[in-house]
């Protein structure tokens, strides 16, 4: 009877730490997604309230201009994480560009702040994914195990990158290239730290969970007027499950330049 009721004990116990380091992680990612959190706020508020002197999109990109600002003033974000999610900034327009010219999607509202048809807050979707990874990052004390070589990372991702534009031209390699990441990160975890505790995923597992909730929060921005697919002209739809592949493949170039920014960062204090 003791040692049944001490078997019980455990258990609960067990489920209890369980539920204590779940929490725990759930508020650490929570506190990691501030700014993406800002973002969907601010499309569901400027769809329900009409603000006055300005286009929509051109409050948005104020509104996430201060975001930034207060992040880096209150020591939530670093001086180089602002220039990690700068890069994406930069990197995301850019593709925004080639994609709205190509009919893949539209920008349907006016707006002073538009460059070839694209607003310039859109940037701060790929830099809201840089911003989370940099404080995830931070925050759970992520390490990299079995890490691949530079030369072998940075074609990878670049080959990942151009294939967005290439495959409007040429044959689309995207699965190609989904495989060549299994293969190239095999081997490779990722440890992060959780109230003290250590625990370890497979870095390709990371990149699909990720990809999966920026799925889940394309199909939110979408309904809110972010941008619209053409399918969505008449009424919004969900978007075809199909598209993660292609987030999956943006969160592994996104991880991917962030991790060998870090790598570099700290071979340069190490040296």
């Amino acid at each position: 009877m003791a040692v049944t009721i001490q078997n019980a004990s455990r258990k609960k116990a067990r489920f209890v730490g369980a539920f204590k380091q779940l929490f725990h992680f759930g508020w650490e990612q929570a506190l990691s997604c501030v700014f993406p959190v800002v973002i969907f706020g601010s499309l569901a508020l400027t769809k329900v309230i009409s603000l006055p002197f300005l286009p929509r999109y051109d409050w948005l990109l104020i509104i996430f201009l201060f975001m930034q600002w207060w992040m880096v003033r209150s020591r939530l974000e670093t001086k180089d994480e602002l220039k990690v999610i700068t890069l994406f900034h930069i990197i995301g327009l850019a593709l925004e560009i080639f994609k709205v010219n190509m009919g893949s999607w539209s920008y349907p509202e006016e707006g002073f702040f538009k460059v070839f048809g694209v607003p310039l807050y859109s940037g701060f979707m790929y830099a809201s994914v840089a911003s989370y990874l940099c404080q995830a990052w931070r925050r759970l004390n992520v390490e990299l195990v079995k890490w691949p070589p530079f030369f072998v990372v940075v074609p990878l991702a670049t080959a990942i990158y151009l294939n967005f534009f290439i495959h409007h031209f040429w044959v689309d390699i995207r699965w190609w290239l989904a495989g060549l990441v299994m293969i190239v990160f095999l081997r490779s975890w990722v440890l992060y730290e959780v109230n003290g505790a250590r625990y370890r995923m497979p870095l390709a597992l990371s990149f699909v969970l990720i990809g999966f909730f920026i799925w889940v929060a394309e199909n939110i921005a979408t309904f809110f007027n972010a941008w619209e697919y053409p399918n969505q002209a008449d009424a919004w739809s969900l978007v075809h499950l199909g598209k993660m592949s292609s987030w999956v493949l943006l969160v592994i170039v996104s991880f991917l330049i962030v991790a060998t920014l870090k790598q570099i960062k700290k071979k340069y204090r190490h040296g």
